[in-house]
């Protein structure tokens, strides 16, 4: 007699995002694919490792998980070298969770060892998993940066059975600027050959030739279990009367709707203009996402409203050439091209297995689908076939703020053109707050994602975290705090209540960025140096500002100027929201400060003195003017020419509309 028998059932409740249905590549000999529906599936773990660490049981794993070492799995040992932390992780900007990976498999690592190679030498370090062939593996890649110093200084790329995974990696910016801070990446292979899945780091062309190195801190591989296996062939030959049965009796269903349809098309009344129906609404398409988007703007000989075909973009950036690379970020590359009708643009390409890319890419398209400002940068269009997440803009002749300020060849700007710009990044600012019931909020608002023309006129780019604003019966929207470092509001990173006065406060950062010329974070000054605005408000306060003026511009600001624009960044950089201007008045303050510069006021004497209070308080009156909104989504009073223009209304005449 035989029997079966079970000790123990248990049931373990695990996060929903623990296995997504999106930002899963699947690895074909073809190139990359994305692999969709992963949680419907069920996966068998094979391999938990932990790289560069010892074995850990289910009591270090909040879901009982035993992760053991890497050092049977290593092709060479000679070539890695064992790192570790006594910090615990950063899991609050990153994709990450405790449930992903406990902080122990982040906490240790292994990078490149330098020691017995020179400094010039590139190799990658490698580990074989033995796995079963002929089956689809989950292989899941953890990452968090504990041997960097510093930002942007690890870059490396990831193989997987010598194809290329990832190029470039870079975990800061995918991290939103924190070091320190768990990531991963999921891959789905499948193994039709003998032997184990390779799994290898190695330094990126992007590294320094004395910054070289890589770094891998766990690896999960899982199998897939097919389903469609279950069950014998007697078995499927006894359903085969029941399925025939119910497949002659859906046709005869089928053939009855199809009448009663064509029976109602006829009888429908004339349906409404194409116009009505155009909205933004979730498509399912076969290549693309499950985020796409769609809309019916107006066409033209390479693009389907909106969209681009990917083909089209491979023209553009010559088959994505690396030597067309302008810029890089969390989302991806950034390529310099021109589309066959001429038109040049900016193509962001998403990088494979980023899931920061695809509500991101959602977002982009849904922002600027809807504003049209010349102090925003528009989206031409954007491509998703072949599971790309491509987005094209207008190109912007001289790139981002920054690079005219600090840490480029640029020459330095005059400080008449600093204030040009900054006037220009506001007039953008205040529109996308203003410009709708309920206000877009940037999120992002840095020296990068300020973008100059040929002619040096300020457009605010990048929208991917941007956010619509509160209701009209709300004083805020409750989220996730995102951003950059350095920029981000501290009230909003405490209480994560996000509102307009959160893009002041970055906005005041950018300030004194450009009276400063240095970043806005810079971890090789000293300790009380480091946070530009910390430090910078401190000389302000003193009334000492004038000590921390790029030398480039110290002896052409006048004082009034430079004080009028030393007060309006300290009102920016307020602690708390409800302190801080509005965008619309910080714009007033800085025309006005650019009049004190040009010597178009004649109250200068007066003006020395703090006036911001009254300068908004005038902002209001004029403000009930009757308004009109013109094709460019700027604002213009028509009743203005009725008013008297005193000392006191002076600060408000300019010599361009706003």
């Amino acid at each position: 007699m035989s029997f079966g028998f079970v000790n123990a059932i248990e049931v373990i409740s695990v996060p929903d995002n623990l296995i997504l249905d999106y930002g899963v590549m699947s690895l074909e000999n073809s190139g990359f694919k994305e692999y969709k529906n992963l949680s419907h599936e069920i996966l068998e773990s094979v391999h938990r490792i932990n790289v560069g660490g010892l074995k850990l049981t289910p009591f270090n794993d909040s879901l009982w998980r035993t992760w053991i070492p890497d050092d049977d799995f290593l092709l060479l040992q000679s070539a890695a070298k064992k790192v570790s932390t006594n910090h615990a992780p950063n899991y609050k900007l990153s994709g990450a969770s405790r449930e992903i990976a406990p902080g122990n498999v982040y906490m240790t690592a292994q990078e490149m060892n330098m020691d017995n190679v020179t400094a010039y030498a590139d190799f990658n370090i490698t580990w074989n998993i033995p796995v079963i062939d002929n089956d689809l593996y989950l292989v899941r890649l953890h990452f968090c940066d504990i041997v960097s110093i510093g930002l942007n200084q690890l870059y490396f790329n990831v193989f997987i059975n010598g194809m290329m995974a990832y190029r470039d990696l870079d975990l800061s910016a995918l991290t939103f600027h924190t070091l320190a801070s768990p990531y991963y990446l999921d891959f789905m292979v499948r193994m039709d050959h003998s032997g184990p899945i390779q799994v290898s780091v190695g330094p990126s062309s992007l590294s320094t030739s004395l910054k070289k190195n890589a770094i891998l801190n766990g690896v999960e591989v899982m199998r897939m279990v097919n389903s469609e296996l279950v069950g014998s062939k007697s078995k499927k030959k006894k359903y085969i009367p029941i399925i025939l049965g119910s497949v002659l009796g859906g046709i005869a269903l089928v053939s009855c709707l199809a009448v009663a349809v064509l029976l109602a098309l006829n009888c429908r009344s004339k349906p409404k203009p194409a116009s009505e129906s155009v909205g933004w609404t979730p498509l399912r398409v076969t290549a693309g996402s499950m985020y796409s988007r769609y809309t019916e703007a107006s066409a033209s000989p390479h693009r389907n409203g909106l969209k681009i075909p990917f083909e089209e973009i491979q023209f553009a950036t010559n088959n994505f050439d690396r030597t067309l690379v302008i810029g890089t970020g969390g989302f991806g590359m950034v390529f310099k091209g021109v589309l066959r009708d001429g038109t040049k643009v900016a193509v962001k390409r998403g990088m494979p297995g980023s899931r920061q890319g695809l509500p991101e890419f959602q977002t982009e398209i849904s922002v600027l689908s809807k504003i049209r400002h010349r102090h925003l940068v528009s989206m031409v269009g954007y491509c998703e076939e072949q599971s790309e997440m491509i987005l094209a803009y207008e190109y912007v002749e001289k790139g981002p703020l920054k690079k005219h300020l600090y840490g480029g060849k640029s020459p330095p700007l005059s400080w008449k053109q600093r204030l040009d710009i900054c006037i220009g990044a506001a007039r953008g600012l205040h529109y996308l707050h203003t410009g709708f019931a309920q206000g877009i909020i940037h999120r992002d608002v840095k020296s990068t994602n300020i973008l100059l023309d040929e002619s040096y006129l300020a457009k605010v780019a990048d929208f991917g975290l941007s956010r619509s604003g509160p209701h009209l019966d709300q004083t805020h929207v409750s989220t996730g705090v995102k951003g950059s470092f350095g920029y981000l509001d501290p009230e909003y990173f405490r209480r994560q209540q996000l509102t307009d006065k959160s893009d002041v406060y970055s906005f005041g950062v950018v300030l004194l960025e450009v009276l400063c010329a240095r970043p806005a974070v810079d971890p090789l000054l000293a300790r009380e140096q480091v946070n530009l605005a910390e430090w910078a408000l401190e000389f302000q306060k003193q009334g000492l500002i004038t000590e921390i003026v790029d030398p480039n511009i110290k002896d052409q600001i006048k004082s009034s100027s430079l004080k009028k624009f030393g007060d309006t960044a300290q009102k920016c950089l307020a602690e708390y929201g409800a302190d801080r201007p509005t965008m619309g008045d910080v714009l007033w303050n800085l025309e006005y400060a650019l009049q004190l510069q040009e010597g178009q006021t004649t109250t200068e004497t007066d003006d020395i003195s703090d006036t911001f209070t009254t300068e908004i308080s005038v902002n209001r009156v004029v403000s009930h003017a009757p308004t009109t909104c013109n094709a460019i989504g700027e604002t213009s009073n028509e009743n203005l020419g009725n008013l008297s223009t005193s000392d006191v209304f002076s600060q408000l005449v300019t010599n361009e509309g706003r």
